[in-house]
């Protein structure tokens, strides 16, 4: 795969670039090495492009999960206990499962890395939500969403969201004082 654009959330460039710069090439090497070519094994089923060979999500993530491992990068999980004292008087809820969790793709030195082929609510969600929420548990300081481009996400099922996109809500959104420094990777096969 390669690297197609950067943009630095919060001084997320500045930082890694500071503080985790051994990890940062890491990452980039591990993008380098992804070999694009072997993930595209999904036959569409879409009316829009019946029978055209597309890139598999799933296929990619298992190829970033084997280039991560060895480098001793770990997913990171959180167990969830959901509150319940916020029901009206009177409701009667189903009890709530247990063994909720979030988790973190890549984790290694307090540095979070996340990869997204999915919907566009996923990468927000990343970045805005699950990563603050990772950094005020301790176990990031600083995190790095790796996205495709436009180009690369056309290639996909529809509905998978994409680099330029992401990088135009979170300019119009502006930064809050609880984002953490993240550098956003748009990558290509």
């Amino acid at each position: 795969m390669k690297i197609a654009g950067e943009f630095s959330f919060k001084n997320g460039a500045t930082y890694l670039a500071r503080k985790h710069q051994k990890l940062l090439d890491e990452v980039y090497g591990v993008i380098f090495r992804v070999d694009a070519t072997r993930c595209k094994t999904k036959t569409s089923k879409e009316k829009t492009m019946p029978g055209k060979m597309l890139y598999s999500p799933f296929a990619l993530n298992r190829g970033f999960k084997a280039e991560f491992k060895p480098l001793a990068w770990a997913n990171c999980k959180v167990p969830c206990q959901y509150p319940t004292e916020f029901y009206r008087p009177g409701y009667k809820a189903k009890p709530l499962s247990k063994g909720a969790f979030r988790d973190m793709d890549f984790v290694k030195e307090k540095l979070g890395v996340e990869v997204q082929f999915g919907k566009y609510a996923f990468m927000v969600y990343n970045v805005c939500a699950k990563m603050t929420i990772f950094h005020k548990l301790g176990h990031i300081n600083a995190g790095i969403e790796i996205v495709p481009i436009k180009r690369f996400a056309d290639q996909m099922s529809t509905g998978v969201s994409y680099f330029e996109q992401f990088i135009w809500d979170l300019q119009h959104r502006g930064v809050s004082n609880i984002d953490i420094p993240v550098l956003i990777i748009g990558i290509d096969a």
